[in-house]
């Protein structure tokens, strides 16, 4: 899994409300033990944690709509420029997708969390920072990243929680993976990296989902991080393309 480099392009960004978050994340639901792969602990009351079902915690990559099902995944987001656009595309060709959603850009536009949601697309933990170095850090840490992105996202949504986790940078660890399936979040990785991120020609993008399809159903775009305008034409005609070729669009199972 391609990683963006280093703490990614929030961390200058919202560093400042960072520190905020990882405060407000310490009271979150569960408290991560030290040392091994330990569990979560709970530390809240039982009403809030009736309605999370833990799933598994293996990596998912397989479609729900089969051998021929693809999941197009949208990442970092959202953005008030480019999440408005990547959702006309995708209302224009009746496609619906997972929105893996960094919590602080979450929380600075619930009104596109909720678009989001109503338009019938599913929410993914994409991490408070966009730490694509979670893997290297303690645990702790990756507790307040994850546990502080659901708490973001689902309050900006208006209770609609995230149904994956997926790391930033495919920075995933045994611990991480655990925690987030325990709060019923299924880790979410990718097959077809589109490299839409490297803003590297429309051209290119089309080319490289069409080269590595048969890598596997997940495929990888970005609606925040930069100027996304490659990435909306790419899906002009990448959507259209896929259904020509015989595709249903589907979510990553659970």
């Amino acid at each position: 899994m391609a990683r963006h480099g280093g703490r990614g392009w929030y961390g200058k960004v919202v560093g400042a409300a960072l520190g905020v978050t990882l405060l407000a994340a310490g009271a979150s639901v569960w408290t991560a033990q030290a040392g091994g792969v330990s569990s979560p602990r709970k530390t809240t009351s039982a009403a809030r944690d009736a309605a999370v079902t833990p799933v598994a915690m293996t990596i998912v990559h397989a479609s729900d709509k089969g051998a021929r099902g693809v999941n197009i995944t949208v990442d970092d987001g959202p953005d008030p420029v480019w999440t408005p656009q990547v959702l006309a595309v995708l209302r224009e060709y009746g496609v619906k997708a997972t929105f893996c959603m960094v919590g602080t850009q979450a929380q600075a536009h619930p009104d596109l969390v909720k678009q989001v949601v109503a338009a019938g697309h599913r929410l993914c933990d994409h991490s408070v920072s966009h730490d694509t170095t979670m893997d290297k850090k303690p645990e702790a840490y990756q507790s307040q990243e994850i546990l502080g992105a659901e708490r973001m996202i689902t309050e900006a949504s208006g209770g609609v929680r995230p149904m994956y986790y997926r790391a930033p940078g495919g920075a995933f660890t045994p611990y991480s993976r655990q925690l987030a399936a325990s709060r019923g979040m299924r880790p979410l990785g990718w097959n077809v990296d589109s490299k839409d991120f490297e803003r590297p020609g429309t051209d290119a993008i089309v080319a490289t989902v069409e080269r590595e399809l048969p890598n596997g159903p997940t495929l990888l775009f970005h609606d925040a991080g930069g100027d996304r305008s490659q990435t909306v034409a790419a899906l002009r005609r990448v959507l259209p393309w896929l259904k020509q070729q015989g595709y249903s669009f589907g979510f990553p199972v659970r």
